[in-house]
C-alpha cells in the first residue's frame, strides 16, 4: 500500500493538535484540558488579534494542521530523508544566500547550532570569549564546556555588549600569561534577550571583527532573532553576518515553525557540521515540518520586520504624546520597549484593549513592557494608541 503523506496530514494533525487549545495563552485562564468543541464553534478572532507581546504571530494549535497541508499543496517535493533534499535543502540554500555564508545547516535545535559552530571554529583552541549575558553562557546548560570541553568566558556581566577593551583585555588575560592559553572563539549574541533585545550595533561589532581578524580568532553569531533587526539603522543582513566564520538564526521564533535553527558557513565547516549534528543525535529523520512555514515566512521577511519596526516607532511616538505614559526606549533596540504607566491610565485599559483584539502583557509595577511582532501591522497604529488614549 502507497503511504499517502498529503491524507494522512489531513486526518490526523487534527486529531494530535486538539480542538480549540490555543498554542499561546494571551491574557486568559491558565490552559486545562479543553472541553468538547461545539459542533459550529465559529472561528476565533486569533488572525486579526494584534499581541503585543513575543516576536511571532500568535498561532493557533487548532489550525495548525490546515497551515501545514496548505504549505504542503503549495510545495511540489517537500519531502526530506534524514535532512537531506526537499524542503530542508531549499531552507538551507535560502539561508546560505541571504546571510551571505557559502553553506547552511538544518539544526533541531539552536543549542546544537551553537554548539556545533563552537567546537568547529575552537578545534583544539578551547577557550572562548562570550557575553555573561548570552544564551550560550546562560540559557544552554553548560552544554559546550560538558559536552566538547571548551571554557567559556563571560564578559560585560549585566550588559548587552562587551566594550572593545573587555575583550582586548581577556585575549590579553589568556595569551600573556605565564601558561598562555590561545582564544579558539568569540561569540556573540545580537539581540540579546536577557538585556531586552538589545543589539550590537554594526560599528561595535566592525571594531570586534578587526580586532579578532589581527589575532586569528574566529567568531561565531548567535543570530537568533537577528531578522528582528531588520529596518534598523545601519542594518544590512549580509552585512552584517560577513564578519562572523558562523551565523545561526532560529526558526521557531519568529518564523513559524514548530522548532529548528540554521546554522551557516564555510563549505568546510558545515561539511563539519552535519557531521556533528549526527554525532550529537539530531539527525532527526525528516524536518521538512519546520522547513515548509520557515520557507514561506522567508518571502520578504526583511521588509516585513522593517514595516514592524516603523509600526512600533509610530507607536511608542504617539504614546510619547499621550498624557500620562512614560516611554523607556531600549539602547539599540530590536522590538522591546517599556512605558510606565500610572494607576489612573491603568484603569479599565487592559478591557479596552481586549474589546478592540488587542493583547498586552501584564503591567508590573506600574511598568509595561511592549513587543513588536507581526500583528502589529493587523490594525492602524492610530487605531491602537486611540484605545491606550481612551479615558
Amino acid at each position: 500500500m502507497t503511504f499517502n503523506r498529503r491524507q494522512f496530514l489531513g486526518s490526523a494533525l487534527p486529531l494530535t493538535l486538539g480542538t480549540s487549545a490555543l498554542a499561546q495563552n494571551y491574557g486568559g485562564a491558565p490552559a486545562s484540558a479543553p472541553a468538547p468543541a461545539a459542533p459550529s464553534a465559529p472561528a476565533g478572532p486569533l488572525d486579526q488579534m494584534v499581541v503585543l507581546s513575543g516576536d511571532a504571530l500568535p498561532q493557533d494549535g487548532a489550525t495548525e494542521g490546515t497551515r501545514l497541508q496548505a504549505l504542503l499543496d503549495r510545495h511540489p517535493k517537500p519531502n526530506d530523508g534524514y535532512l537531506k533534499g526537499g524542503a530542508v535543502t531549499e531552507l538551507e540554500n535560502r539561508f546560505a544566500q541571504l546571510l551571505g555564508k557559502e553553506d547552511a545547516v538544518f539544526m533541531p535545535t539552536g543549542t546544537l547550532a551553537n554548539h556545533v559552530a563552537l567546537r568547529i571554529l575552537c578545534g583544539e583552541a578551547r577557550h572562548a570569549l562570550v557575553q555573561q549575558e548570552s544564551h550560550i553562557y546562560r540559557d544552554e546548560s553548560d552544554t559546550v564546556t560538558t559536552l566538547s570541553g571548551i571554557n567559556l568566558v563571560p564578559l560585560a556581566p549585566g550588559r548587552a555588549a562587551p566594550t572593545l577593551a573587555e575583550i582586548k583585555d581577556a585575549i590579553d588575560r589568556a595569551e600573556l600569561g605565564p601558561y598562555p592559553i590561545q582564544v579558539g572563539a568569540i561569540a556573540l549574541e545580537s539581540p540579546v534577550r536577557r538585556a531586552e533585545g538589545e543589539t550590537l550595533p554594526p560599528a561595535l561589532v566592525g571594531e570586534i571583527a578587526q580586532l579578532a581578524r589581527a589575532k586569528k580568532i574566529p567568531l561565531h553569531l548567535d543570530g537568533a532573532r537577528l531578522l528582528l533587526m531588520s529596518g534598523s539603522p545601519g542594518f544590512a543582513v549580509r552585512d552584517y553576518c560577513e564578519p562572523f566564520d558562523t551565523v545561526y538564526v532560529s526558526l521557531y521564533k519568529y518564523l513559524g515553525a514548530p522548532f529548528g535553527a540554521i546554522l551557516a558557513g564555510s563549505k568546510t565547516a558545515m561539511t563539519r557540521a552535519r557531521a556533528l549534528r549526527h554525532l550529537f543525535g539530531g539527525t532527526i529523520y525528516h524536518g521538512w515540518q519546520a522547513a515548509l512555514p520557515a520557507l514561506a515566512a522567508l518571502d520578504g521577511i526583511e521588509q516585513r520586520y522593517a514595516s514592524v519596526r516603523a509600526a512600533g516607532e509610530r507607536l511608542l511616538q504617539a504614546l510619547e504624546k499621550t498624557p500620562g505614559y512614560t516611554v523607556r526606549r531600549v539602547p539599540h533596540a530590536s522590538n522591546i520597549a517599556f512605558v510606565d504607566v500610572p494607576p489612573q491610565r491603568q484603569a479599565g485599559l487592559a478591557e479596552r484593549l481586549k474589546q478592540a483584539n488587542i493583547r498586552i502583557q501584564p503591567i508590573t509595577d506600574g511598568k509595561l513592557r511592549l513587543m513588536f511582532n507581526e500583528s502589529i501591522l493587523r490594525k492602524d497604529t492610530s487605531a491602537i494608541a486611540a484605545v491606550f488614549a481612551a479615558a
